[in-house]
């Protein structure tokens, strides 16, 4: 059997399921932590695992550039390499077809990169090279090769990437090895045209998908075209497979998103904003930098189980000022905490049938009150 999900509860357009794989199940809605080099930033595996993730994500581009698929394979996996033990995604490279731009250049056959780390050798990837470097990887969900388009774009330039983004798709599809366990998921393109999503919606079905990743967006458009984007795409996606919601994004992005039927999620938002100060809580963001915290003794958030919630914000902020390694630390497992504490209450909300009342209360809480 490959990939397999589990549609247990709606509530409205908000999805309540779960998705089974080779290594392990994980629940949905789910946030995805994002370790793109096989590794979160700035924390140990178990220290990820502690905070509630029970998926992360991997790049297949910078794991190509090193160690290289090659020598992932030889270690057993990303799951061995790298000591994590449950469900991991890869993306395919196609968001660096867009963040690195100016080092691509792109064909029908595939895309060739300039190293962004040597700025000299030159690396072609097909849609068949990711899926094969994907498989070396052992990831349980593979994602098929596509180009990410910015926003706004032509719309004649919008229609050629429908269609070669799909024909690229049936490509990795038909390179994908199927195994018990793992899966492969279309990503929908299509700017921000609302029947080009759908266009493309309808073609990735036709070829047949485990899951299906509305890709393209939350790269700088305003928030009502994202929205309008995704509600003009899950309409026409099989209702008995996950689907995704790539690079996104800020706790409001998020309810936003699952109101409109996305059910995965990943972002380097919570542990970026880490590693440069912020913590997320149940009030807004704080600046633990601020002055303000300097003699604080209340924790980040009350609320909070997490590890850097046991100490005082003057503790925290004094690491930050010393540029101690463990501020960093702390508070990106804060934030995966927090994002996890949101999705543990999202998924329980729609099992009571109340998510627009938990969204509700937590928007107005969360913007009330700027800290």
């Amino acid at each position: 059997m490959a990939l397999k999900f589990d549609l247990l509860k709606t509530d409205g357009g908000a999805r309540r399921g779960r998705v089974h794989t080779a290594h392990g199940d994980f629940e949905t809605p789910a946030f995805m932590a994002v370790g793109t080099a096989a590794t979160v930033k700035a924390l140990t595996m178990d220290q990820v695992a502690a905070t509630g993730t029970q998926v992360i994500l991997g790049n297949t581009y910078h794991l190509m550039m090193r160690p290289g698929g090659d020598l992932v394979e030889r270690m057993g996996g990303l799951h061995k390499f790298g000591g994590w033990r449950g469900p991991i995604l890869t993306d395919s490279g196609g968001f660096q077809v867009m963040s690195l731009s100016n080092l691509v250049k792109m064909r029908e056959e595939g895309v060739e990169f300039t190293s962004h780390i040597d700025g000299g050798v030159k690396h072609f990837l097909r849609p068949e090279d990711s899926v094969h470097i994907q498989h070396q990887l052992d990831s349980n969900i593979t994602m098929v090769l596509d180009e990410c388009l910015h926003l706004p774009t032509m719309r004649e330039r919008a229609e050629k990437n429908v269609d070669m983004v799909t024909r690229w798709a049936r490509r990795s599809r038909d390179a994908f090895i199927d195994r018990d366990g793992y899966g492969i998921f279309g990503i929908v393109q299509g700017a921000d045209f609302p029947d080009l999503r759908e266009k493309s919606a309808r073609a990735l079905t036709e070829i047949g998908f485990d899951g299906y990743a509305v890709g393209g967006l939350a790269v700088g458009e305003p928030q009502s075209v994202m929205f309008d984007m995704i509600a003009a795409t899950t309409p026409h996606l099989p209702t008995d497979r996950p689907r995704y919601l790539m690079g996104v994004g800020t706790p409001l992005d998020i309810l936003g998103a699952v109101e409109r039927g996305i059910d995965m999620f990943d972002c380097v938002m919570p542990t970026r904003a880490g590693r440069t100060a912020q913590a997320f809580t149940r009030n807004g963001t704080m600046n633990m930098k601020n002055a303000r915290f300097r003699d604080d003794a209340y924790p980040i958030d009350s609320e909070c189980g997490c590890p850097a919630c046991k100490l005082s914000r003057a503790y925290i902020h004094h690491l930050i000022k010393c540029n101690e390694i463990l501020g960093a630390t702390l508070l990106t497992q804060h934030n995966l905490w927090f994002y996890q504490d949101l999705m543990h209450g999202i998924r329980q909300s729609i099992e009571q049938g109340r998510f627009a009342q938990f969204k509700k209360e937590f928007i107005d809480r969360y913007t009330a009150n700027k800290q």
